[in-house]
């Protein structure tokens, strides 16, 4: 599947953010908690390199549990800490200041010893399309100041935000990267729509999908469409999701594009359970089973 998508504006946000770093004593990244290595832009890594930063894994309501607090403790760093959270619920949100203050203690502690009482932190907010930035900011201001919206793409322009909490948030537009290092990456960032779905093929994309779930969550696959079995051909096994969603044509043939939508949708909001798309240290989340399947083995 070849998924090739960097517009104009994504190479100008790269460009701000750079010359904005100076502006901001810390940055908060959002990624998909279903995909934390996927979800983080190789790039912005390299242009955030040494700047205090919190990496907030969102939709972690979204994922199996045991996989996020893996995650959690691969990314954690000296200069970076990890908060799994839900930026609609603001699940997690209230510990994102105290690890702020602690991130930047000495910073803090030199500026009330030249006398400064009421200290502003100033933080940039980054991620990719469609992880949830603008819901994060909209959340810890309490209002709707950062546009939102479910299509990757919606903020365009840099947007500084009041939270009455202390911390003033610097908002950029979500930014991907020119070409992507493996087909791994893109399918991830697909089947979770940072990739606006226009620009592939959504029937090719909801059987890849259905390959993935039934190699690492057979079950919840099987639950989700009351299923008697999964195939060893993932295209066998959207026929007869089809079937049981009646997405049915003329002649019985199945509706592809429309159960490919329908099956997208329902992974993307949830409703398939709790799944995780990758863990750390693997390069590929299907070599190995998930805990779900592991717990049916025995």
């Amino acid at each position: 599947m070849v998924i090739n998508w960097f517009p104009g504006h994504m190479k100008k946000t790269q460009r701000e953010i750079k010359e904005n770093l100076a502006l901001v004593d810390a940055v908060i990244e959002i990624r998909d908690a279903r995909i934390p290595r996927s979800s983080a832009n190789p790039d912005i890594e390299k242009l955030l390199e040494g700047k205090p930063r919190i990496i907030l894994l969102n939709k972690s309501d979204l994922t199996d549990g045991t996989v996020t607090k893996e995650w959690i403790k691969y990314l954690t760093k000296e200069d970076v800490r990890v908060l799994e959270v839900n930026c609609i619920k603001g699940d997690g949100l209230k510990n994102i200041k105290p690890m702020l203050l602690n991130l930047l203690k000495e910073k803090h502690d030199r500026l009330k010893a030249r006398g400064m009482v009421n200290i502003t932190t100033r933080v940039m907010v980054v991620g990719i399309p469609n992880v949830g930035k603008s819901t994060f900011i909209n959340k810890l201001a309490r209002n709707n100041i950062a546009q939102t919206g479910d299509r990757p793409g919606v903020t365009k322009s840099k947007q500084w935000i009041k939270t009455g909490i202390g911390i003033e948030l610097l908002d950029t537009p979500g930014v991907l990267w020119p070409r992507f290092e493996d087909d791994e990456t893109a399918l991830n960032l697909a089947f979770t729509g940072a990739i606006k779905d226009e620009i592939i093929d959504i029937e090719e994309l909801a059987l890849k999908l259905v390959e993935r779930l039934q190699i690492n969550y057979t079950v919840k696959l099987k639950e989700r469409y009351k299923l008697a079995e999964v195939f060893e051909n993932p295209l066998d096994t959207l026929d007869a999701i089809g079937k049981r969603r009646g997405t049915l044509i003329s002649g019985g043939q199945i509706d592809y594009n429309r159960i490919s939508v329908i099956l997208l949708d329902e992974f993307r909001g949830g409703k398939m359970g709790n799944v995780s798309l990758e863990r750390p240290g693997d390069e590929k989340i299907d070599n190995n089973q998930s805990g779900e399947e592991k717990a049916n083995d025995k």
